[in-house]
């Protein structure tokens, strides 16, 4: 029997969600609170596309390798529409070959690569499939300002049989799929029925400044080894994007008042200048924005389930509307796509027949197989946020957290031996878990070895005397 399901939010992972439940024979209808839609030219698309709700919809993005990998396998038309629009492919670890004791390109290295698009780029490439797949609506300019609820569920317990519109539409479905992003309305209209889901999050969240550039003359900037580096109270990330572009961002601590001065293009420009690895990124071409600031990013995870009882049945959330992650990580799209494809297969065995069965089933997946990566990026944060305080105060941090200590040891481990590298980029690009890829023979023991006397910072960078000596000075 064909199902009506309703995905609330058209970003990747709702449009992924679509083409995915699409395929299976399901009727799809995609409801997005933001009514523009994309020019059909690249430059259209960057300047001329606004998604107020979408925070960081300017801000740098990357898609990970295992998200590509996914697109391929599942949805191949998106990646040649991404090619189409001006993605690139790009190596995640192709700066590094030939760094320190890391070696040269090895057979096997292309499992690294992915395709370089900014966000509203990809997220043009999803929705022109979306919109031409059989069995999907895709209706902009709607915003979900209720749950309709009926019989079908357990006792006690709302069931969700569709949502209610602004304009007092009411869509009725066999399930709800809450793919709305970490700003999500669905916890306030669940509270509205007198339930909600538990949360978890962090107290303080990342502020982020980014400028993207265009290269002049078709060259792009030399990769650096590694795409993210952290230094003494800051963090630097360089990604590369469609079409002869590419993005810089500086990441400081939500608390840190005295760089907040890096939303001022000087400053900025100036702080970046400080970073070897990374300096001609913010060079090499012209700018083509300001400086664009971001914060209100912590890390939260909703819990749907609650002493084995889902808190209401016939909806569910994925993605960033399930649990967000620290963005530096560039995890957020490729755990979200993941997540699509664990709802598509869950469906493929319990249908929405027993709402019971299926809720419970989806939870035990959901928390078995993705909570564990938003459970170590909470736990790095926390770690990250206290040696930034240390730092804002003069001293330095020191912790005998097992997995902090391995963490920090890996970033100076890397450069010395062509498995560490590898060990950790499988784990970066979500193409393996860091119990699949770390722990073989010999290789913890070498990265304890490798980063043991190896200082706190080994990349070059500023302290953060000298980082706010320029900041104070531009």
């Amino acid at each position: 029997m064909t199902t009506h399901t309703v995905v609330v939010g058209a970003g990747p992972t709702g449009l992924v969600t679509a083409m995915l439940l699409a395929a299976e024979g399901h009727r799809v209808t995609v409801i997005d609170r933001d009514g523009a839609m994309p020019g059909d030219e690249p430059s259209d698309i960057w300047v001329k596309w606004k998604r107020p709700s979408v925070n960081q919809f300017s801000l740098t993005h990357c898609l990970m390798p295992g998200g590509l990998h996914l697109l391929r396998h599942e949805i191949p038309g998106t990646v040649n529409r991404l090619m189409e629009l001006g993605a690139r492919t790009h190596n995640m670890i192709g700066g590094a070959w030939g760094v320190g004791s890391t070696g040269g390109e090895q057979p096997g290295d292309d499992r690294f690569e992915t395709v370089a698009a900014r966000r509203p780029v990809l997220e043009a490439a999803l929705l022109a499939v979306a919109l031409e797949h059989t069995g999907i609506t895709v209706r902009r300019g709607v915003r979900v300002t209720g749950l309709l609820t009926g019989d079908g569920g357990m006792a006690g317990r709302p069931h969700v049989t569709g949502v209610l519109t602004e304009d007092g539409e009411s869509l009725a479905a066999d399930l709800v799929v809450d793919a709305s992003g970490r700003n999500s309305p669905v916890t306030a209209l669940l509270t509205d029925l007198g339930v909600a889901p538990r949360t978890e999050r962090a107290d303080i969240g990342f502020r982020y400044y980014s400028r993207h550039f265009r290269s002049t003359d078709g060259t792009l900037p030399r990769q650096a080894p590694w795409p993210l580096y952290h230094h003494d109270s800051l963090s630097v990330i360089t990604a590369p994007g469609d079409n002869n572009t590419w993005s810089v961002t500086l990441v400081t601590s939500g608390r840190d008042q005295e760089l907040r001065a890096l939303s001022n293009s000087d400053v900025w420009q100036r702080t970046a200048a400080l970073y070897p690895d990374i300096a001609h990124w913010s060079t090499d071409g012209e700018p083509i924005t300001g400086v664009l600031a971001m914060a209100g990013t912590e890390s939260r995870h909703r819990q749907f389930v609650i002493d084995e009882l889902p808190v209401a049945t016939g909806l569910v959330a994925i993605g960033d509307a399930w649990a967000t992650t620290n963005p530096q990580f560039g995890l957020g799209m490729t755990l979200g796509f993941a997540h699509a494809v664990l709802l598509r297969d869950v469906l493929r065995v319990t249908g929405t027949s027993d709402p019971v069965e299926f809720a419970l089933r989806f939870d035990a997946l959901t928390e078995g197989q993705l909570s564990p990566t938003w459970y170590d990026i909470i736990a790095w944060d926390r770690h990250r946020f206290a040696e930034i305080d240390a730092e804002m105060r003069g001293g330095t941090y020191h912790t005998d957290d097992a997995g902090w200590n391995l963490r920090v040891a890996l970033d100076s481990a890397r450069w010395k031996d062509p498995a560490v590298l590898r060990g950790m980029a499988e784990v970066a690009c979500v193409l393996a878990g860091p119990e699949e890829a770390l722990v073989k023979p010999g290789l913890i023991g070498r990265i304890a070895e490798l980063g043991a006397e190896a200082p706190r910072y080994s990349d070059p960078g500023p302290s953060r005397r000298e980082l706010l000596t320029v900041v104070g000075d531009a």
